[in-house]
């Protein structure tokens, strides 16, 4: 059971970046979505890796939270910024674009993982690690009539 409340809370909040576009009345449409990731070996030794829709996952289990965009208004739509928060249940995955925008703090600061640190308790601080990630921000200078593309980042259950 609590599996499955983490499946659904999960879904929820994939789903709530679409929410607020559709709330706000904007030309840009937000579509989200969260694949588990399988990873098989064919007869042949090859290894593949699928998207699925998440069943039973468990920490240590791969997701890929997506949002797909698309401007559907009749003019190009200017310094477009999508901001995803992380569920608290998941990280960062390490394999995670490294150029990514992030914030360890909750959205005040932003910046490349590599560029920011973390305050201890004592005062003193530290480099943020992917497990800081607490929102990923992605930014458009224009999306232009009709396009469409796809913001995505992997994430690990903790």
């Amino acid at each position: 059971m609590k599996i499955l409340k983490f499946i659904t809370s999960v879904l929820l909040f994939a789903a709530a970046p679409a929410a607020m576009a559709q709330d706000a009345a904007q030309p840009i449409t937000l579509e989200a979505d969260v694949k588990a990731v399988v990873e098989t070996t064919a007869a042949d030794g090859t290894k593949q890796v699928e998207l699925v829709e998440p069943g039973t996952i468990v920490p240590g289990d791969r997701l890929v939270f997506g949002t797909n965009y698309m401007n559907g208004g009749t003019e190009p739509f200017n310094n477009f910024v999508m901001t995803n928060p992380l569920p608290a249940p998941v990280r960062l995955a390490p394999d995670a674009d490294a150029d990514l925008v992030v914030s360890v703090d909750g959205g005040t600061t932003w910046g490349r993982l590599a560029e920011l640190a973390v305050a201890n308790e004592d005062g003193t601080s530290r480099p943020a690690e992917h497990r800081d990630v607490t929102h990923i921000r992605w930014t458009l200078a224009v999306v232009e009539t009709g396009a469409s593309g796809r913001f995505e980042y992997p994430a690990i259950i903790r």
